[in-house]
């Protein structure tokens, strides 16, 4: 069994910057990661042009760069696939396939995934076309057409910000009435360029090695149309990586680890990391800046509990 003072669940970018603040910081620590690459969803980006001072770089890249840096200060790292978290009375034990592993805090940054459209090729032309976010990739459909696929308040906003990029923008969404705010919807329905596409859902992207379409059927009639586009942004929900933590600190309705700035959640020791957490923006530069706090705040918990 490993013992640490800190263990970091999670290598994406909030994860691999807790860990070379918690090595900087001279705290016993060590990162587990599920995957055998470090870098978590920046891996299957294509490129990253909002990353300040690293415009352009693929996300692969991008991941290593992160890697590298922690491991020139040594951080220690171990592949597993952690099963089962529990309270302990020192702090958490984590139940690995491989070993079991106890820390007396804990950092959890095991992301989220976005829901898919389950299409043939959706896979291979993601980040070629095919994103899950406006405003990381928004800015390369510049002057061209775009779809947005969803009708809940991020396909919204996503529409609204894509169409002060793109000269049009398509929302698929399948029912007659979005279910985002009335105040959102009221900000869509004005805009000059953007065109509902009422009771249809996605059936194929087309596109070799970019996208040059959408294929749309209707729900009601079976109709199909092709949208002539660049760029298919799907919004249709995001599912927090939080199944192991459930029972142990305060979840929102969506499932979102309730956690501030800060990283603390209602759970003595434990802390939430990147897109698990409540937060408004889910992007690299949020993620990487949750990495940071989180560890702050785990010297402050490591403090207290040793003046306890």
């Amino acid at each position: 069994m490993e013992k640490k003072q800190l263990i970091i669940l999670g290598s994406g970018p909030a994860g691999l910057a807790a860990a070379i603040y918690a090595k900087r910081a001279e705290l016993d620590v060590l990162v587990i990661e599920k995957n055998f690459v470090s870098g978590g969803q920046v891996l299957n980006t294509y490129e990253v042009d909002n990353y300040p001072g690293l415009p352009g770089i693929n996300g692969f890249d991008m991941g290593m760069k992160f890697r590298e840096h922690a491991d020139g200060l040594e951080v220690p790292f171990v592949s597993d696939e952690i099963t089962k978290i529990e309270k302990t009375e020192n702090g958490y034990l984590l139940t690995g396939g491989a070993d079991t592993y106890e820390a007396t805090a804990l950092i959890v940054a095991t992301g989220a995934t976005h829901r898919k459209l389950g299409l043939d090729k959706e896979e291979e032309l993601t980040g070629r076309g095919v994103s899950y976010c406006a405003t990381c990739d928004g800015a390369f459909f510049r002057g061209r057409d775009t779809v947005v696929v969803g009708g809940g308040d991020v396909a919204v906003e996503d529409a609204i910000f894509l169409a002060r990029l793109c000269r049009k923008v398509y929302v698929v969404h399948r029912r007659d009435e979005l279910r985002a705010a009335k105040s959102l919807q009221a900000r869509l329905l004005s805009l000059d360029n953007v065109e509902m596409v009422w009771d249809s859902v996605a059936k194929e992207i087309t596109g070799e090695d970019m996208v040059d379409g959408l294929v749309v059927t209707n729900v009601k009639t079976g109709e199909e149309r092709r949208l002539e586009v660049d760029g298919i942004f799907v919004a249709v929900g995001i599912l927090p990586n939080t199944e192991l933590t459930k029972e142990l600190a305060d979840h929102d309705r969506a499932g979102y680890l309730i956690a501030g700035e800060d990283g603390v959640t209602s759970a003595p020791g434990l802390f939430a990391a990147g897109d698990l957490r409540t937060k408004p923006l889910r992007q690299i530069v949020t993620a990487v800046s949750d990495g940071a706090n989180c560890v702050t705040s785990v010297e402050r918990y490591l403090e207290s509990s040793a003046l306890a």
